[in-house]
């Protein structure tokens, strides 16, 4: 399904486009790529059906569905639409593994501090990083996600940003170890077992993130994912 085009890419990062966006348009829609595609990858990193999940800017993607169809069973979603948040409330209402949250990245004080063993982002950052005073804000959002964080949990960015536009980004947040994986944009779904071998296996990163170009070559068609596991604070420190 493809969505209308907002009239800029700068509407991405302003609340008002995706109440609109919503209203108007309510087919489950998944931004980037689907769970079976990535299916590999998050078992990889988060091995534990138990572990507790936090999905920011769930939309009405059918992803956190599919997660608890694979055995997960605590999924808590967030957006800044209260239009999304109510019709996905009333559709899983049934649903006690799924939960869904009217909430701001940038300010998530309702969750406690280390609450949540892995925190999945789908285009959320990349939305915030289209908006007016975008560093600001995507500063704000990463500080939230490594504060709700537990010790070694993972947060897991799927994006359309090369690491010369993200790496820096995320290094100045402070506290993470990062890994690279990368996707084609058009990756079928579900995947093979050489499929799913290629995808769970790191991509090379140096320090400023030009090994990528060594290994892809320049502007590849794919999906950068980066995997940022939250050191312990008396290592960040």
């Amino acid at each position: 399904m493809t969505m209308g085009t907002p009239p800029s890419s700068q509407a991405y990062g302003e609340p008002w486009y995706w109440d609109n966006r919503y209203a108007t348009e309510s087919a489950p829609f998944d931004w980037y790529q689907k769970y079976p595609s990535l299916a590999a990858l998050i078992r990889l990193y988060v091995p534990h059906r138990h572990h507790r999940v936090l999905v920011v800017g769930c939309g009405n993607s059918v992803f956190s569905e599919e997660m608890v169809n694979d055995g997960y069973e605590d999924v808590v979603n967030v957006d800044i639409s209260s239009v999304v948040i109510d019709a996905m409330q009333a559709k899983y209402s049934n649903r006690q593994q799924l939960k869904y949250i009217k909430l701001d990245v940038r300010d998530m004080s309702p969750f406690q501090s280390g609450s949540f063993d892995a925190v999945i982002d789908k285009g959320t950052l990349d939305s915030i990083m289209c908006g007016s005073n975008s560093r600001q804000n995507a500063a704000q959002m990463l500080d939230e996600v490594w504060r709700v964080l537990k010790d070694k949990g993972v947060y897991i960015l799927i994006t359309y940003g090369a690491p010369v536009y993200r790496l820096g980004l995320l290094r100045e947040s402070g506290g993470w170890s990062i890994k690279l994986h990368v996707i084609a944009k058009l990756a079928q779904e579900g995947t093979s077992d050489q499929q799913a071998r290629e995808l769970t296996n790191p991509v090379p990163l140096d320090e400023s993130g030009s090994s990528v170009e060594d290994v892809l070559g320049k502007n590849p068609d794919v999906h950068y994912i980066y995997v940022c596991t939250k050191e312990p604070r008396t290592a960040r420190e």
